[in-house]
This record gives C-alpha cells, structure tokens and sequence, in this order.
C-alpha cells in the first residue's frame, strides 16, 4: 500500500483535527509560570507558560483578557483553563485561555494588592489631602443602593442622631459590573452641584466580590478628587476596600459613618446647657462687680452732691495760684538779690570808684589809658582824670620808677 504524503498544510489541519476531537483537551487546567509576557494594543494578550521541564505557548483573548481582576507578570505563578488547538500556519500547538488564577492566592486577592500599591505609589493615601469633616453639617449625600440593611441604618442614625440635617439618597448599584460607573459618577454628581456639605458611600457586608465595585481605580481616583469630604463605610469592621485608603475618613459599618458624619443631638444638647449656665454664671459675676463698682460710685461726694466736684476744683485752683505766688515771689527776690550782689561787685570794680579815693587816670594824646611814662615824651599833650573832673596837662618830662 502506498503511504500518503501530506501536505504540511495538511497535516496541521489533521493534527488540529485529532486535538479538537480529543475531548479531554477541550478544557484543561494547567499551572506554571508566566514569562514573555506580552499585552497586545489589540487587547490580545500572548505568553509562554513554564515550568522545570517545559514551555506551553499560550493565548488568551481580548474578551476573556478583559475580564482579569488583576494585571499578570512574568514570573507570576498562575492556574490557567482552556483549551489546546493547533494555529495551522505554523503548526504549533498552543493553549487558548479563557481563565487565569494566581496560584495559591484569589485573583481579587493579587488584584486588590496591586492597586493598592499602585495607588500608594501616586500618593492617594497621604493624609495630606484628606480633608476635614464638616462639624454641623446641613446636608448629607448618600450614594449607596436604595435597597438594604446599609441606607436603612444610615438615615435611622442621622434621624435619631442629628434630625436637623437634611438627607439626600442618590441611588446606585453597589455590586455588578455597572456598580463602578454608577457609584463613581453619583460621586461627581454630588460633589459638582453640592448636594451635601458631606459625602457617605458604601454598603453592607458580602464576599470580596460583592464588595469589588469599592476596590475598582475608577471610583478610588474619583474620590480623590472630590472637593466635598468623603465617608466610606463598606461591609463590616474586618473589610478594607482600596475607597477606604482613599476616602477622607473610612467607618467600621454604614452605621459608624453616620455616627462620624453628625453630631449626637443629646451631647450637643448637654453641651449648649453647660455652655449656657457657664454664661450665666459668668454675666453673674459680671453683673455683681459691676453692681459694686456702681455702689462705690453712688457713694462719693461728687454724686451726692453736683457741685462737689466744682467746688473741689476750685479750692485745688486756689490752691494753686497760691503756690505759683509763693514761688513766683520767691523768685524774684532771689532774683533781686543776685542782681544787688552782682551791681555791688561791678561797683566795687568801678575805675570811678578807685578816683574818688584820690587816684588818676591819665589818657595818652591818642586817648589810651597810659600805664608807663615810656609811652610818652616831654611836650605831649595828655589828659588826666579825677575823681571830678578832668585836667589838660602838657608833659615837661618823664621820671622812670627806680627798682626797690
């Protein structure tokens, strides 16, 4: 008999034929390690699977690609389920993904941690931009579903905490593929138009997945940016959702962020009455100081009688002039007595003084004051002065003084 040649052609196709009619290969879990991993603009993404002792190439397209929780690296140990099948161009047979599982941990697990590090990385968290919760707030939005434990205990809380604020529901889906678009855009709608002056979103308790619209990037990165303040209170005490590192304050339960978000109307009540018997007692004080001041006042002379006060400042004004009398006479006549002291002694020092004890002054012919008969000679005119009147002399001679 003689043997058939196949075509290459050919025999990829019966290849492909006897792997697609196999069917133990029509769905199969195989684990390994990712590596040349590749995430095609497309939405395709193509990898090789390994491990110690051989390489699975492997495809997993957009549709299935766009349904992972998480983003898969090379060197992530996965479980994957598809099938095998033979590309007959090339002839390799490879392995069409329609699941990916991190091994040994959930993939919502792997997809919550690489968020929150990414998140963490761009500063989401820093508490420097978390921003004050309003104390007294007149409005509150809620964006939570209309249906549930969670809005039931929400409002009872406000209700019976603080009744004066007034309380918005904006309703949504909490869980589903459409919850993260509806909550995140319920938030830009609240914080656009101001429909409270604080902002409480979440739900009540469920599985991580029923929890997952709370851990998506878009409604975290919305929150962010939110101008009004954010409560985020999703499940019980135990779950952290990526929202609660983002919001400004994370609660326990929706009943906790309704205790966070208002004042208790009875503390507040307790409050504003010791603040008002502290006033009391304060303006009593006040009152009894001043009532003393008062009293003092009503008993000084100047208010029991009117002209007191002008008769006091008259007698100060006397008293006054008095003063400045005393001292202005006293002063002159200090004054007078310099002035006689002072004339004495410039009398005393008078050239008239000393000619009328029989002394002379005699005047050169230029009229200067002689004080030596060198100053001059034999026939000069010279003019002597006494102690009254005067003589016009004419020198004969000159006699000098002999040294004792």
């Amino acid at each position: 008999m003689e043997a058939h040649i196949y075509s290459v052609t050919e025999l990829n196709q019966k290849v492909k034929s006897l792997i697609d009619g196999a069917p133990d290969l029509r769905s199969v879990y195989v684990q390994g390690e990712l590596s040349n991993y590749v995430m095609h603009q497309t939405g395709h993404h193509f990898f090789n699977l390994k491990d110690q002792g051989g390489v699975l190439k492997c495809i997993m397209y957009a549709p299935h690609a766009s349904k992972l929780r998480f983003k898969p690296v090379n060197g992530m140990k996965v479980i994957l389920r598809g099938g095998l099948s033979v590309f007959p161009k090339t002839g390799i047979y490879q392995l069409y993904c329609d699941s990916m599982t991190p091994e040994g941990a959930g993939d919502l697990a792997v997809a919550f941690e690489q968020l929150k590090e990414k998140l963490r990385a761009e500063g989401l968290f820093e508490q420097d931009h978390k921003k004050p919760l309003p104390r007294f707030p007149e409005k509150i939005a809620i964006v939570t579903s209309p249906v549930g434990d969670a809005v039931r205990d929400i409002t009872h809380v406000l209700r019976r905490r603080y009744p004066l604020a007034k309380v918005i529901l904006l309703p949504v889906q909490v869980q589903g593929d459409r919850a993260p678009l509806e909550i995140a855009g319920a938030l830009r709608y609240a914080d656009k138009w101001k429909i409270g002056d604080v902002i409480i979103t979440g739900r009540g308790g469920g599985s991580m997945e029923d929890l997952w619209a709370f851990n998506d990037e878009r409604v975290a990165r919305t929150i962010y940016a939110l101008e009004t303040p954010v409560i985020t209170a999703v499940g019980h005490e135990p779950d952290v959702t990526i929202s609660d590192f983002v919001s400004d304050a994370s609660a326990f339960t929706p009943t906790h962020a309704a205790q966070m978000a208002v004042p208790n109307q009875v503390e507040l009540l307790r409050w504003l009455r010791g603040a008002e018997d502290r006033m009391e007692q304060i303006e009593s004080a006040r009152l009894a100081a001043l009532r003393q001041r008062l009293e003092a006042a009503a008993s000084k002379r100047v208010i029991r009688d009117h002209m007191a006060y002008v008769q006091d400042k008259r007698m100060g004004l006397i008293h006054l002039q008095q003063r400045l009398g005393d001292l202005s006479t006293g002063l002159l006549e200090r004054k007078k007595a310099r002035y006689a002291a002072l004339a004495a002694a410039l009398d005393a020092m008078s050239p008239l003084k000393v000619l009328g004890r029989g002394y002379a002054m005699v005047q050169g012919p230029e009229g200067g004051i002689l004080k030596s008969s060198r100053d001059v000679s034999a026939g000069d005119r010279v003019t002597v002065t006494l102690g009254e009147g005067a003589l016009r002399c004419t020198v004969d001679g000159t006699v000098e003084r002999e040294e004792a």
